[in-house]
């Protein structure tokens, strides 16, 4: 369990990096008149709520990692949902830059 714990928070600092530049880009972007969005995720992504940066979205999922690492036993449908976030954290950075 340590070792998924250890690997979900390797991804969560590459993706919290990514994130900051995404969203100073975001920012440029939407000061020039561009950015004419709502959310950058829908409902399907896992996310409660919906944002225009992804800061909140990696502290969300920052948060869904610290929960899993103080349980006793991993939390099986609570481990996938928080994969599933990282992963589309990651695939919308990826298409991002």
């Amino acid at each position: 369990m340590q070792a998924i714990i250890e690997k979900l928070n390797e991804n969560l600092k590459v993706v919290y990096r990514q994130s900051l530049d995404a969203d100073k880009k975001l920012d440029e972007l939407q000061q020039q008149g561009h950015g004419k969005f709502t959310a950058l995720f829908t409902e399907e992504a896992g996310f409660s709520f919906e944002a225009k940066r992804f800061k909140p979205y990696v502290l969300d999922v920052a948060g869904d990692v610290k929960a899993l690492s103080e349980q006793e036993t991993i939390d099986e449908a609570k481990l996938k949902t928080t994969v599933l976030k990282l992963q589309s954290l990651l695939q919308l950075l990826a298409t991002f830059k």
